[in-house]
């Protein structure tokens, strides 16, 4: 079944759209002292120094960038951003925009645990320019050297750009077809590959966010702290406002990580908006863990009109708890919005922000299996996405190419405006991923179709994701999802720490075997630790839950769960340090102990 319909005012040129972009230079001209970007700045003042730019200078700011970048590169190439979240990454992207050069967002090289992954991006992209600040220059200088990595020819410094520029730039044509920038992959499964994002795919996806959360209600502002590097971040943070011409506040995710309470204080600050916020399941599950009825003591968050929860798989368990926790401070219980979405789509693909709360429903875990949606108590549960909108979302046999009826699971294919062209010079993995075409369309377009690598099932309108397709399990002829024998395996024993469980399969003679790796609860004391108990109780519990056994169980320190730069399970690449052998065990630890 096909989810959706295609908005003509959201297709490039349609009801004579613009491009995003230009409407930085619209909003400078009607509402030149409305405020446009806020960094709220915890390095600097542990209370938040909030740093405001209004429309006016935002404009001026983003012409300044654009002259400079022009001065030492052509449109077309590209510039890396390798500077810290703050304002003046804001006003990089916006002036690489204007300017016609393709923006890389990245971060700065001392961001911990992202270095493979830059060094992917960053090699693949071949920036001509690097955009820095001189505090991140050291950093840079280090990365450049220490690494076989293409030299930019000029490095630019964000916070020394000469305002009095703005005036030399003349506005030129921008396409809907035009590269706005590249969106680089996680890279969990193999090098980071960038997707070319156009003008007409911001536009488009801008759009549809706003009308997927329905801000229909006065004065919005968007929170956020998510990274500016990421898909979701960059398009909630700087497309969003600039759809409508709204406010956006934001800090940096060392901050939120640091202090998971600042995210609650910016919503709570804004008496009187409605506020709209993103953040992936797991920033979610830390929040209503830390927020004690003394930290929420003074925090009114009835303004909290959406929180979309974009990470895949979503838990139930996050949803209630969340909703429990911040209950006492105002948050009304349909605030939470599910949703579904990746890079090669923007980032926006449904979500469900109708203000009642997430829809949950328990399926047949067996039947589910087999690929089809029965609903039936004690089973498996599933989150509602919601619907998609702008954009048609199908259900397809992977195989057949064949269009799946309601209730019966296939790979998400999504067509749209905001469906990006392909990947960065990699013409085959392109046409592998976003030239799908359907055997029999019946009134579908033919093609072409973006194939997500997600499997879902459509139920009653709504989308249901199941699981990554190449992250599934097969034993014995039997398809199961990792995520389902991952929370069977953190529930089995209190030294299991939550969501941080990878299950994934090795290649057997005649079958393949279950490998799960968990990482170990900071809660239950070492010397406290039976390790065989442990083990005996994961066993059990994935035997009796999902009738399979076993083949090795792996118990690890925290932390040595691979993620990806969104906070995922990143299974293929725990997998790898699995037969690898780098895994950090906590035998190893035991035994050192001894």
């Amino acid at each position: 079944m096909a989810l959706g319909s295609l908005l003509p005012d959201l297709l490039p040129g349609g009801s004579g759209r613009t491009p995003l972009i230009e409407r930085v230079a619209r909003w400078a001209e009607e509402k030149p002292d409305a405020p446009a970007f806020t960094f709220v700045d915890y390095s600097a003042d542990p209370a938040g120094a909030h740093i405001t730019v209004d429309w006016a200078e935002a404009d001026r700011r983003a012409r300044a960038v654009a002259t400079t970048l022009r001065q030492v590169t052509g449109p077309g190439e590209r510039a890396a951003l390798l500077l810290p979240q703050t304002l003046e990454y804001m006003m990089t992207m916006l002036g690489a925009m204007y300017a016609h050069v393709i923006a890389v967002p990245l971060f700065s090289p001392d961001l911990p645990g992202h270095a493979d992954r830059l060094i992917g991006a960053y090699t693949d992209a071949e920036p001509a320019v690097i955009v820095t600040t001189r505090n991140a220059l050291p950093h840079v200088e280090k990365f450049l050297a220490d690494h076989d990595v293409p030299q930019p020819k000029e490095i630019l410094f964000a916070e020394e750009v000469d305002l009095a520029l703005a005036d030399r730039w003349e506005d030129e044509p921008i396409a809907f077809d035009d590269l706005a920038y590249l969106q680089y992959t996680s890279g969990s499964t193999r090098r980071p590959a960038g997707v070319e994002i156009t003008h007409g795919n911001v536009t488009a996806n801008a759009a549809q966010l706003w009308a997927g959360w329905a801000p229909e209600k006065p004065n919005p502002e968007l929170v956020s702290w998510l990274p500016l590097f990421h898909d979701m971040g960059l398009i909630a943070t700087m497309a969003l406002p600039l759809v409508n011409g709204d406010h956006a506040i934001y800090t940096d995710p060392v901050s939120f990580i640091m202090n998971p309470m600042r995210w609650l204080r910016l919503i709570a600050d804004r008496p009187g908006k409605n506020v709209y916020t993103a953040g992936p399941n797991f920033a979610y599950e830390y929040v209503a863990s830390t927020a004690s009825p003394e930290k929420l003591a003074g925090l009114d968050l009835s303004g909290l009109t959406t929180c979309l929860n974009g990470a895949e798989p979503i838990r139930t368990s996050t949803l209630a708890t969340f909703a429990e926790a911040l209950a006492p401070a105002g948050l009304r219980p349909g605030a939470q919005a599910p949703g579904y979405g990746l890079a090669e789509a923007t980032v926006f693909v449904t979500a469900a922000a109708e203000d009642v709360p997430p829809k949950i429903i328990s399926v047949d875990r067996e039947a589910l299996t087999r690929g089809d949606l029965r609903l039936g108590e004690g089973g498996s549960e599933l989150v509602s996405c919601g619907r998609p909108c702008g954009q048609l979302v199908a259900i397809v046999d992977p195989d057949t190419r064949v269009e799946q009826p309601d209730g019966r699971v296939g790979e998400i294919w999504v067509h749209g405006p905001n469906t990006a062209p392909g990947y960065w010079r990699n013409s085959e993995r392109s046409q592998d991923t976003f030239g799908g075409e359907l055997s029999e369309p019946g009134e579908l377009p033919a093609g072409p179709w973006m194939k997500t690598g997600d499997y879902g099932v459509v139920h009653e309108g709504e989308l249901y994701v199941t699981g990554r397709i190449k992250d599934l399990i097969i034993v014995d002829g039997r398809n199961h999802y990792p995520q389902d024998i991952e929370v069977t395996t953190q529930e089995a024993h209190p030294a299991i720490r939550p969501d941080y469980v990878a299950a994934f399969a090795l290649t057997g003679d005649e079958t393949e075997r279950l490998v799960i790796v968990a990482e170990r609860n900071r809660r239950v004391p070492l010397g406290r630790l039976d390790l065989d108990e442990v083990e005996a109780a994961v066993r059990g519990a994935v035997n009796v839950e999902h009738e399979m056994s076993v083949h090795d169980f792996v118990l690890i320190e925290p932390g040595g769960v691979s993620r990806t730069s969104s906070g995922k399970i990143a299974r293929a690449a725990t997998r790898q340090r699995y037969l690898d052998g780098g895994l950090p065990t906590t035998a190893a630890r035991l035994a050192s102990r001894r």
